[in-house]
């Protein structure tokens, strides 16, 4: 992956540094964001380094998918990867359409590496962009906010929205935690895709 992209000229300009995706390898769940958060552009790890990314890691504890302390830099995850639409953060906005897709290659890549059977696509501007390449609804018929802790077929994997973690309460993510263990875990989620057994 390349550390000095040059691709967006305005967020090369800014950033402190290139935030790649990060996990297992050979994850059977992918999480993914929209742009890297302060924390993670000073951690160079998604969704680490701050209050939200916290939030997010205390649910991957729960679900028996990261082994360390939610305030970890360098969390010592299992089975899941993390990454995001667009690697490099804006400080006064959110990524364009045209970042986005300066960025698809390297999403391209993550998800054709790891072939996940799960995406945990975290608020409404991720859920979009899944909805465009990999299911049959138009992206503008999703909303994260409702669709939080519910399962959505898409093409190959499934879906589990969540709400963006800036609006996560304590209470939603204790729901997200439970649908997926009651709902998802509690069978076999796992698509015919040729993976090798893990």
């Amino acid at each position: 992956m390349d550390t000095d992209c040059q691709h967006c000229p305005a967020l090369a300009e800014c950033r402190d540094r290139v935030v790649h995706g990060y996990g297992d390898a050979e994850a059977e769940v992918l999480v993914l964001g929209a742009a890297p958060s302060a924390g993670a552009e000073r951690t160079g790890v998604p969704f680490t380094g701050d209050e939200p990314g916290e939030r997010i890691q205390r649910v991957l504890g729960d679900l028996g998918l990261s082994r360390s302390p939610a305030d970890a830099d360098e969390p010592d995850l299992q089975n899941v990867y993390t990454t995001y639409l667009t690697r490099c953060r804006h400080p006064e906005r959110g990524p364009t359409d045209e970042e986005v897709r300066n960025c698809d290659a390297f999403l391209t890549a993550e998800v054709r590496m790891i072939n996940p059977e799960l995406i945990v696509p975290v608020g409404q501007r991720a859920l979009e962009a899944l909805a465009i390449e990999y299911t049959t609804r138009a992206p503008d018929s999703f909303d994260a906010d409702a669709e939080h802790a519910t399962t959505v077929r898409g093409r190959g994997f499934e879906l589990l929205p969540m709400k963006a973690l800036g609006d996560l309460t304590d209470a939603d993510a204790d729901r997200f935690v439970e649908h997926v263990r009651e709902n998802v875990f509690s069978r076999d989620y796992r698509q015919t895709k040729g993976r090798r057994s893990r």
